[in-house]
């Protein structure tokens, strides 16, 4: 085993599944990944996952925390505001096969994401096909974990993630894609496509690929994640997160170099991650581990 060192060059929440991102300098580290991240999900009246794999104008909307409060915004909208204390009805939902208990955060919620989602033909489709959109909000009193044949048996807890609760990407990752999106004349792409929570700058392109864990000196307190399954990639990293509109450059180019025998051939970009030191336990009055950008990491290699 050996060790390369590095840092953290960027910090990314996504507090509603699928919609903008937000990139923060600092971020406390939870059990289910960082704090707010993915604690929200848009659903369809039967309460299963929307995405921008089936609306990519999500990705126009933008989200914050604030005090008490999560506010969206969107284009050509004005600005919803919700207390992040107050839900409604209880209801079921179901996201990538797992159904889990979530709270509805309400009607004005509601019509708002389909007053903006509907505007596009896409949108306008799904409402009339799936009913009117939710807004909901995770309930954490029941757990939702990862795989355990990826963990090798580790309870590593998610909120509405794909799969498990961190993603690691390298700056030297998005360069390489670059050089070879601009070679096939198209033009280069943000690391906010790829919606990554941690990026590492002082890698070699994919060196993160054979990562077998990232230790931090946090606060004191040793932070190890275990980076345990490649980022099997979707139709996502082809919407232009300025326009909420999809081509296939990146996947194309992905696929020409990205391909992963080991899942059966699916293109991947990242490593999913997952915490197994330093957390602060749940009855604990320790603060939780705060990352941040500019800090230093040790990588620790699988050879």
């Amino acid at each position: 085993m050996s060790s390369v060192a590095a840092s953290l060059a960027q910090l990314w929440v996504y507090p509603v599944k699928s919609c903008a991102g937000t990139s923060v300098l600092a971020s406390a580290l939870t059990e289910t990944g960082l704090e707010w991240d993915r604690a929200w999900m848009v659903t369809d009246a039967q309460g299963r996952a929307i995405t921008q794999r089936q609306l990519p104008a999500m990705a126009l909307i933008t989200t914050r925390i604030r005090l008490s409060d999560i506010q969206l915004k969107a284009p050509g909208m004005l600005g919803l505001h919700l207390s992040m204390n107050e839900v409604e009805a209880p209801m079921k939902v179901e996201v990538w096969g797992d159904t889990v208990p979530a709270y509805d955060m309400g009607q004005l919620a509601s019509q708002w994401l389909g007053d903006f989602l509907g505007q596009t033909e896409r949108g306008q489709q799904l409402l009339k096909q799936r009913g009117p959109l939710h807004l909901v909000r995770f309930d954490p009193e029941h757990p939702r974990t990862s795989d355990p044949a990826w963990t090798g048996g580790v309870k590593a807890l998610n909120q509405f993630s794909d799969g498990f609760p961190l993603l690691v990407v390298s700056e030297a990752s998005l360069a390489e894609l670059n050089r070879r999106l601009t070679e096939a004349g198209h033009a280069a792409v943000g690391m906010e496509r790829f919606r990554p929570n941690l990026v590492l700058s002082g890698l070699s392109a994919h060196e993160e690929d054979q990562l077998r864990a990232l230790r931090m000196d946090v606060g004191g307190r040793s932070v190890t994640l275990q980076l345990v399954k490649p980022c099997g990639r979707c139709s996502i990293p082809d919407v232009n997160p300025q326009t909420g509109e999809a081509d296939d450059a990146v996947g194309q180019v992905l696929a020409s170099y990205r391909l992963d025998a080991g899942l059966k051939g699916e293109v991947t970009f990242g490593m999913n991650a997952i915490v197994t030191e330093g957390l602060v336990a749940a009855d604990s009055e320790e603060d939780e581990p705060v990352l941040r950008v500019s800090q230093a990491c040790q990588l620790l290699t699988r050879a």
